[in-house]
């Protein structure tokens, strides 16, 4: 990155901390499908639903810029910490199966209709298998960094060394799941955005598997990026997003 992207992105961020002020983070407590949750809300109460569903061993501050970006853009956005992670206490046992039964459980408690849904690498895979498994619940999904089955890119094995030595349930779960069939992502009916980073652990070619499964889905690739770097303290996803919500008439 160049010294005036640098600067460029800096001052991005200070005017969506600066508007922040407007409408700053509310926790709230939340019990769906047996589990006790937090999570934080931002935006105009009026403003349409945004679900942000982070990845594997983060929390919705990992979304946080995004969530200043569409609380400024009039959504109303919902970020919830997953089960085991976050503030929520850690647990022995971890599936993707059950986070996405909370996340479809979670949209249903708070009575949201066909709301927008973003997730990030394991929040992508949530955001799927909860459409797969309840169809016509979300309206406009981007998915970033997510995967279908563990072997999703060059270096995986070099992924799995590490999960290994981590040793922790949440991270060994990634060794095993998710075991998605490409085949059953044509239930997937509502308009998705898939993206990845060029450089990403995903794979281009997982990626392009994705988004060719799903009915209508757009591929998105930002080159030169990571898993993350286009993510973290980046407003290039939400301005994707953005772009996308609008196009859908959202």
């Amino acid at each position: 990155m160049g010294v005036f992207s640098k600067i460029r992105g800096f001052f991005y961020y200070s005017l969506l901390l600066i508007g922040s002020l407007k409408y700053p983070e509310k926790e709230s407590f939340i019990e769906v499908n047996s589990q006790r949750l937090l999570y934080v809300t931002r935006g105009p109460e009026d403003g349409k639903p945004v679900v942000l569903l982070h990845g594997n061993g983060g929390s919705h501050k990992s979304l946080r810029t995004q969530a200043m970006q569409l609380a400024r853009a009039g959504y109303r956005v919902y970020s919830p910490d997953s089960r085991g992670q976050g503030a929520n206490p850690p647990l022995e046992e971890y599936h993707y199966a059950d986070m996405a039964e909370d996340s479809y459980c979670f949209i249903k408690a708070l009575g949201l209709d066909h709301p927008a849904v973003y997730g990030w690498s394991d929040g992508g895979i949530l955001a799927m298998m909860l459409e797969m498994s309840h169809p016509d619940t979300c309206g406009p999904m981007v998915v970033s960094g997510a995967n279908l089955y563990p072997d999703c890119g060059p270096d995986f094995e070099s992924f799995k060394e590490w999960i290994i030595s981590e040793g922790t349930p949440l991270a060994m779960m990634m060794l095993s799941e998710p075991q998605i069939d490409p085949k059953d992502l044509a239930a997937i009916k509502c308009p998705v955005l898939v993206t990845a980073g060029s450089e990403d652990l995903i794979s281009v070619e997982h990626t392009t598997l994705i988004a060719d499964s799903i009915p209508g889905a757009r591929l998105e690739i930002f080159n030169g990026e990571n898993h993350g770097s286009y993510i973290k303290k980046s407003p290039k996803i939400g301005l994707s997003m953005l772009r996308f919500f609008k196009e859908n008439g959202y």
